[in-house]
């Protein structure tokens, strides 16, 4: 390559007119010392380039040398696996010496932990797991029976993992997950994998309980039994380690297994074996002492080592994937430690645990508050795949439900449970695969379903028009609930009620998704409790009118007693969910105004107007709200009239903190059986009381004293604030 420099003296040849290409009249040329020479002679900002180099060709240059770019670069001497073999990097045995190839095995099993985990967390296949050589040339660990038999229960748990999230296509938010690369992700044989694997498990069972019997009777040999390794002092405790890791791998393949069968009947199973997977994990962490004793590493870093016993593990090359996987990502990747693997895997299995707990419960409000408490959790990738496909299978719930039959329950109208002509109703048809979108969406990480939810209320608000029109144009003007009217007339206000009281959960849901997101500034929180309290109380009225048009047809129908004493309860459940949500009401309401105050009267939590203006701001926060119209009616000029009247005596006067106070003593008793409301509604009084003393002080010494200062801190709930007052 000829090039011209801007800084050296010395006379180059002139470039060519073009990028040599590869043909014939190319010629090829050693550009080291040119490269060299212009190295030493560059200053700050100068660039080295031939008279064809376009922005265009920067952008799409590849920047040589570059570990993170450059595929070409050499970091390993192996330019395939058989070469890496041959140079005895993946040994079989692992060593000659019987208690070493123990030690090795388990170092190695350890580091897979490892690097299983850390794909879990988003990194690719070939990067992790698949830097193991002995998985990728599985025929050579038939002599080896434990390494055969841990290896090949492992691939088939990851080629089960990659299917499922590969089905709940949750992969769009880390989409390197189900990328195989071209790996050997099964073999005919792994369809043994199971009964190879309790062979061998069987084996040193007995081998462990011969220890145990020998121990026992002081015997000096054991007969009819093999040892795994050369020192009998040793025996137990290997076997012991060996034991937990290969039951763990057993369990955890069962987990996955279990969960993936259809209408979820291997839930109950399923939790079996994850009680089953902790227990093996709690005696992997116990069997480290041992392991590390026998290590010579003195000084381990346990936050870096990979493995149990501090040993690096032998069979694992980091970078022949990226020279021989054209598609695999060339960079190497931090492989989590082995500690953290375990801690990873105990919440993984934690939350496997509360899915498998889930009842199958067909109501849709309470299946909706199942994935928001759910989600609370921060449950990664892999749990949250196995939730979406255990409530979506075969476009029902649960594979069992017709989400027409859902939407029928929760409308509170049993006589059209499986009703043909309401299943093929247009609108119930489409309500329906926008419910099946919405459970998907809340499957899915924070940041990506509150940008979904965002988007999907475009398409609640669409059809909720569209119902509106229907209904005026089938039955005229008339909005409230008639003696007279017929089941088409009433079904179809209560699904338009239904529609709306849903578009305006899921706009509550994305407003409270921007502070888990801190995607509000202090400045922004009055416009953003302003806009909650404007859908917390939509939602309200929206709420009370389905169990309005609910009781009213149930009345209709003279139920027995039995029947109306079910409805009374449900009424006291939907009050008490009215009332929670009176709480928000006033929380948003009183936060907003006591901000409103502040800006008014004291000029603090004002938004900076460098770049851009505080209408700017409140629709880039709030544009798909205002798109969809939810609500309808609002906009940045009703945010502005609303707080420019704000003032301290309208604040103390209407004392909102005070009112949730005596809200909560009877919302106690109807949570009383479940712990979730309880915590919500402790954090909630809370909140009231800090706020309620953070105003009668701001109100004594008046928001405009200059010695005032107030800032906000989510000490107590995560989407409402509380005020933290001082004086300087």
């Amino acid at each position: 390559m000829e090039a011209s420099s801007s800084s050296s003296g010395a006379a180059l040849p002139p470039p060519p007119p073009s990028i040599p290409t590869s043909s014939n009249q190319g010629v090829w040329a050693d550009a080291s010392p040119l490269l060299a020479a212009a190295c030493r002679d560059l200053q700050d900002g100068e660039l080295v380039h031939g008279e064809n180099f376009s922005l265009f060709a920067a952008m799409s240059a590849l920047e040589i040398m570059d570990p993170k770019m450059d595929s070409g670069i050499e970091r390993s001497g192996y330019n395939s696996i058989e070469e890496a073999i041959e140079d005895g990097v993946a040994p079989i045995p692992l060593s000659l010496d019987r208690t070493l190839d123990v030690q090795r095995s388990i170092d190695v099993m350890d580091h897979l932990f490892s690097c299983e985990a850390t794909w879990h967390k988003g990194h690719t296949l070939a990067q992790t797991v698949f830097t193991c050589i002995y998985l990728m040339r599985m025929e050579r660990t038939s002599s080896h029976a434990i390494l055969n038999s841990f290896c090949r229960i492992l691939r088939s748990t990851c080629n089960a993992a990659i299917s499922v999230v590969s089905t709940a296509r949750t992969h769009e938010e880390e989409d390197l997950f189900i990328m195989s690369f071209g790996l050997p992700l099964r073999d005919e044989a792994d369809d043994k994998c199971l009964s190879i694997l309790n062979s061998v498990e069987e084996t040193i069972s007995r081998q462990l309980r011969a220890c145990k019997a020998q121990a026992m009777s002081k015997k000096k040999t054991l007969e009819d039994l093999e040892s795994l390794q050369d020192n009998p002092d040793l025996e137990e405790d290997y076997c012991r380690a060996l034991l937990c890791r290969l039951r763990f791998r057993k369990h955890f393949y069962h987990v996955v297994m279990c969960m993936r069968k259809p209408n979820g009947r291997g839930l109950e199973l399923g939790r079996k074996h994850v009680a089953s997977c902790l227990n093996e994990l709690n005696l992997m962490v116990k069997s480290r002492e041992f392991l590390k004793s026998q290590s010579n590493i003195t000084l381990q870093d346990d936050e870096n080592c990979t493995t149990a016993s501090g040993c690096r593990p032998v069979g694992f090359d980091v970078s022949l994937n990226s020279r021989l996987l054209s598609p695999a990502p060339p960079r190497a990747v931090k492989v989590l430690s082995w500690s953290s693997a375990i801690r990873y895997f105990e919440k993984l299995l934690n939350d496997l645990d509360v899915i498998c707990a889930l009842s199958l419960d067909p109501v849709l409000e309470n299946v909706l508050h199942f994935i928001v408490q759910f989600q609370k959790s921060v449950p990664d990738l892999v749990p949250r795949a196995f939730l979406q496909t255990l409530l979506v299978q075969d476009g029902k719930l649960y594979g069992q439900n017709l989400f027409s039959d859902v939407i029928s329950r929760a409308l509170s109208l049993p006589d059209i449970i499986g009703d043909k002509e309401f299943q093929m109703n247009e609108f119930v048809v489409q309500l329906g695969q926008l419910v099946i979108n919405l459970l998907k969406i809340l499957c899915t990480n924070t940041a990506w379903q509150r940008r979904k939810l965002g988007k999907s209320l475009q398409d609640w608000s669409t059809i909720s028009i569209q119902l509106e029109l229907a209904l005026k144009r089938e039955f005229g003007e008339t909005r409230n609930v008639l003696h007279h009217e017929n089941m088409c007339m009433r079904v179809s206000k209560q699904l338009l009620i239904w529609t709306q009281e849903h578009a305006y959960w899921i706009a509550s849901r994305f407003l409270t998704l921007g502070f888990e997101l801190d995607l509000y500034s202090p400045g922004e929180y009055c416009m953003v409790y302003w806009y909650m309290y404007v859908v917390f109380t939509k939602l309200i009225e929206k709420m009370q009118l389905r169990v309005l048009a609910s009781s009213e047809t149930s009345r209709r129908k003279g139920k027995k007693k039995k029947d109306h004493s079910k409805d009374s309860a449900r009424d006291t459940t939907f009050s008490s969910s009215c009332l929670l949500l009176q709480c928000y009401v006033l929380l948003s309401e009183g936060l907003s105004m006591m901000l409103a105050v502040l800006r008014n009267e004291s000029r603090s939590f004002q938004l900076p107007s460098i770049f851009n203006t505080e209408q700017e701001r409140f629709m880039q926060h709030f544009d798909l709200l205002q798109k969809a119209r939810v609500p309808e009616h609002i906009s940045y000029y009703s945010f502005k009239e609303s707080s420019s009247r704000a003032g301290i005596t309208d604040l103390v006067k209407y004392n909102f903190f005070k009112e949730i106070q005596k809200i909560i003593p009877s919302l106690r008793g109807s949570f009383a059986s479940e712990p979730e409301k309880l915590a919500e509604l402790r954090r909630i009084e809370q909140v009231a009381e800090h706020n309620r003393i953070a105003l009668n002080i701001v109100s004594q010494v008046g928001p405009g004293d200059p010695s005032l200062r107030v800032s906000f801190e989510f000490t107590h709930h995560p989407h409402f604030a509380v005020a933290v007052v001082k004086r300087s």
